[in-house]
């Protein structure tokens, strides 16, 4: 069990987390990371290769906190949001999750021990001086947020059910009841290039976060998971008492999970992280006659090489001057 606190001015952040092995299973492959003093909160739900799966989360969480260990001083002198508007605490998490999924692929090809491995894995981190908390995942382990007694799911899984219902939403009953319900779609360790989901949502205070791994999620109601979270102040007693529901639930898989309680700062509302932005750059593309909306797909454009600002500008509108008049 791991507990810590931070300051930064009126607001604290302290959290807690744990893995449990579960009630039918011989080893734990799930892996948590609490770094307060690095603002990064982190769990993964490893699998496949041999009994691998540990190896493939514990690879991943160890390079997502090194990757953070070593941007601090740059994280620090960086503005909160980029040129175009994005935060640049939400790259950086993104950045270490891209960096995770090349560490787990070339373990995997290593070794034939390591060889099919892979990861979920679900991050926060912080931002003090914006107050956004970013929310980066790959898979199906999850972040739930409870604010003002209401819990909400802040992350949708990658699974084959979510990709038939966005890209299949008429396939018959008959056919979604036969499909397995436990197949991820993204993983670490599945391929090279991975898309890994972020999000930046203002903290306020008495916010609670929970990040978990599918041991907990998929067989603890989420009615129970809000209860508990409601019920149990501290973060240690709140992770103690979810992995119990956990095993009371038979515990057939893996448990882990990370509470993070946020305390002080003095603000009851939150703002969209887009109030902080700046309006994105134009790029100028001679055409009397420029669409509303134009939809470009960023597989598109080459970024192999070495791009500055002035080449991916001149990407982008030598793509423009291709879509059909």
């Amino acid at each position: 069990m791991a507990l810590a606190r931070a300051e930064r001015g009126e607001l604290v952040l302290s959290a807690a987390g744990a893995t449990d092995v579960g009630k039918e299973r011989d080893h734990n492959e799930d892996v948590v990371l609490v770094r307060v003093d690095l603002h990064l909160y982190v769990v993964a739900d490893g699998a496949g290769g041999h009994a691998a799966g540990d190896v493939a989360a514990r690879l991943a969480v160890g390079s997502i906190e090194d990757y953070f260990s070593t941007t601090v001083k740059a994280a620090h002198s960086a503005a909160e949001f980029d040129q175009c508007g994005l935060p640049t605490g939400a790259r950086r998490l993104s950045a270490a999750i891209h960096r995770a999924n090349r560490e787990v692929i070339k373990m995997s090809r290593s070794s034939k021990h390591h060889r099919g491995m892979g990861t979920t894995v679900v991050a926060a981190c912080f931002s003090p001086r914006s107050g956004l908390l970013h929310i980066g995942h790959v898979g199906d382990s999850r972040c739930y947020r409870q604010r003002g007694g209401h819990l909400e799911l802040l992350t949708k899984d990658h699974s084959l059910l979510t990709e038939v219902l966005e890209q299949r939403p008429d396939v018959d009953d008959s056919v979604l009841l036969q499909l397995p319900q436990n197949v991820v779609t993204r993983a670490l360790g599945m391929d090279e290039r991975v898309r890994v989901s972020i999000r930046s949502l203002a903290v306020v205070e008495h916010d609670r976060y929970l990040l978990c791994s599918d041991g907990l999620s998929a067989v603890v109601e989420a009615s129970l998971i809000a209860e508990a979270l409601a019920e149990t102040a501290d973060p240690q007693a709140a992770v103690a008492r979810l992995i119990d529901l956990a095993n009371q639930a038979g515990g057939p898989d893996n448990i882990a999970a990370v509470v993070i309680d946020c305390r002080g700062g003095g603000h009851e509302q939150a703002l969209p992280a887009s109030s902080h932005s700046r309006a994105a750059p134009r790029v100028d593309v001679q055409d009397e006659a420029d669409p509303e909306l134009l939809i470009l797909g960023i597989e598109e454009i080459d970024t192999r090489g070495r791009l500055d600002g002035d080449d991916l500008i001149r990407a982008v509108g030598e793509l423009l001057g291709k879509r059909p008049r």
